[in-house]
């Protein structure tokens, strides 16, 4: 064979090409391993596929090293074409699942090494809702939490010997970083509802849960990170060192950088949990009591240590009520017959926790009951269970197996999560769960609970309303196919009301089909994530499932459709 050599530049990277005149049967299966890859990926990129190595940086890469980890069998780029929401189909060329941070960082430099770039989106688990974890013809990395061979994978849950953090590696559960940090009596400050979610993923948005309104979202609570940028460096940032990348990718939306390592800090952990959830008819006394909770500090010795709250429309209690991991069949006729009584359009609760232990279990009843006598509950609509802090943390856990034995769980979920200044959450209770949802019979759970904004740091790229208290506001709703054209209506009169009646909501795990949403979306931060893109992320490779900054391919075929028959082309 004629050896055909030459060298390219494209970019800011150097692309060396390797001979191949004789090549030995293993390495030539080797190599059409690769070019195989290439013809699926970089084919559309119009790229030459004669290259085993290429230079990044100062690093020369081995394209087999690279290859190797990466799966383009279309059982496992099918299983990565969709995500949680069900709602959005994106295929890639292929399913990269790295051992390692070095391993990202050669996936992106090699992209970049390309004439025209590939996407590369960071999957985790894929419990993004509309197709945010997605990348068409691109690459997806970490889908799944095993080694493709249903191995799983090891924990990286390492806390420090004083125990006041622990580094954890971004492709990590947060139910294997409670795992972890238990068995040294330890665990972080704030929880995501759902814990199966990875570390990276919840810090690339914010990580919002009961225990927000005293430490902040998750975001508030990492000291340091080590980030893969769009450029392919591996950065280590903090408040102190590399500020700008630390500030940018925490409520990032993976836009500047794949985190690989956090450094979380962790508390004491409580052994049990006083888990309480207290049922209102008036919308009014509902958010007065959460926000008078939300207001106390720790040190005043009293309070919850958890607050959240829910909203039950009349027909779900009335037509669709079953029993849950809390709330028992004859529970949930009371509340029904509570909505009946009383006529309420909604019946509200709130869910709070008081954390205790083996010194503290002696007064944690007396606790409890100096903070119900300060609320404004339905007189005898206490609801009360004692479970360990494992169990607590991990209640979504046990509803989704149930959802899953009954055929609920993949299925389309067109979630609707908003920020709701708290000046405001008067109007969107009465234009929303009295107006839009009253007749609603949803499948699936309302949140509603404040959290306050000084616990938030505004450098970081995730963005809130500009008042002292707002509310977090889920329409967490599940479909089967035949009504999710109703419920997606739904969300879009909710959106269309919150517009027209200047509430002044923030999308949370947002969703924009314009450029113009999103510089709406990020207001007076938009030029410094648009400044801070071209610095780390200047190809705008990194989650093109956001749809924030237009793909480096932007005038090739980017449909879901388009990119199969590209994909099929090449195989």
């Amino acid at each position: 064979m004629q050896a055909m050599c030459s060298n390219s530049s494209y970019t800011a990277y150097s692309i060396t090409t390797i001979c191949y005149s004789s090549m030995p049967r293993a390495r030539l299966a080797t190599f059409l391993v690769v070019t195989g890859f290439l013809s699926t990926v970089v084919g559309y990129l119009g790229a030459p596929a004669d290259c085993t190595t290429f230079a990044g940086g100062n690093d020369v890469f081995s394209m087999d090293d690279v290859v190797s980890k990466i799966h383009t069998d279309h059982g496992v780029t099918g299983d990565a074409s969709s995500d949680f929401g069900r709602m959005v189909e994106a295929e890639p060329s292929g399913v990269s699942r790295p051992s390692s941070p070095a391993d990202i960082a050669a996936l992106i430099r090699f992209s970049l090494s390309r004439p025209t770039p590939f996407t590369v989106a960071p999957r985790g688990r894929g419990h993004s809702t509309r197709g945010q974890a997605l990348a068409a013809a691109g690459g997806v990395v970490g889908h799944g939490h095993d080694d493709g061979a249903g191995r799983r994978r090891r924990r990286r849950v390492a806390v420090s010997a004083d125990g006041t953090y622990a580094d954890v590696g971004g492709e990590q559960l947060w139910i294997d970083v409670l795992h972890g940090a238990l068995e040294h009596g330890l665990a972080p400050r704030v929880w995501t509802d759902y814990l199966r979610l990875t570390v990276g993923g919840t810090l690339s948005n914010a990580g919002i849960g009961g225990q927000a309104f005293r430490h902040g979202p998750q975001i508030s609570n990492v000291h340091e990170l080590d980030v893969v940028t769009g450029t392919g460096e591996m950065i280590t940032c903090s408040r102190e060192a590399n500020r700008d990348l630390f500030f940018a990718v925490l409520g990032g939306l993976g836009q500047f950088g794949v985190i690989t390592r956090a450094r979380i800090g962790l508390e004491p952990a409580p052994k049990r949990v006083k888990w309480v959830r207290l049922a209102y008819s008036d919308a009014h006394a509902f958010t007065a009591d959460q926000e008078l909770l939300v207001s106390k500090r720790p040190d005043g010795g009293c309070g919850f240590d958890y607050v959240e709250g829910q909203v039950l429309l009349n027909r779900t209690l009335t037509e669709s009520r079953r029993s849950s991991s809390f709330f028992s069949a004859s529970d949930l006729a009371r509340l029904a017959a509570l909505a009946v009584d009383t006529g309420s359009v909604a019946i509200y609760y709130i869910e709070g926790a008081v954390y205790y232990d083996d010194v503290t279990a002696v007064s944690v009843d007396q606790k409890l009951e100096a903070v119900l006598e300060e609320l404004s509950f339905v007189p005898g609509m206490v609801f009360v269970r004692d479970a360990s802090y494992e169990e607590f943390l991990d209640r979504v856990g046990r509803e989704e197996q149930n959802l899953r034995s009954a055929g609920a769980w993949d299925v389309p979920h067109p979630w609707l999560n908003l920020f709701v200044p708290g000046s405001r959450i008067a109007d969107f209770d009465a234009g929303v769960f009295k107006g839009i949802l009253r007749d609603a019979n949803p499948v699936g759970l309302i949140l509603m609970y404040p959290m306050n904004k000084d616990k938030w740091d505004d450098r970081m790229t995730a963005v809130t309303p500009d008042e002292d208290v707002f509310y977090a506001v889920g329409l967490l709703r599940s479909a089967a196919a035949a009504d999710l054209g109703q419920l997606e209506r739904e969300n879009a009169a909710v959106l269309e009301f919150c517009d027209r009646a200047g509430i002044g909501c923030k999308q949370y795990l947002p969703h924009h089909a314009s450029p113009d949403g999103w510089r709406r979306h990020f207001g007076a931060k938009w030029r410094g994530v648009a400044e801070l893109k071209a610095r780390y992320d200047p190809r705008a490779i990194l989650s093109p499932g956001q749809g924030i900054f237009p793909p480096p391919a932007a005038s090739e075929p980017s449909t879901a459709a388009s990119a199969r028959t590209q994909k099929d082309q090449f195989i």
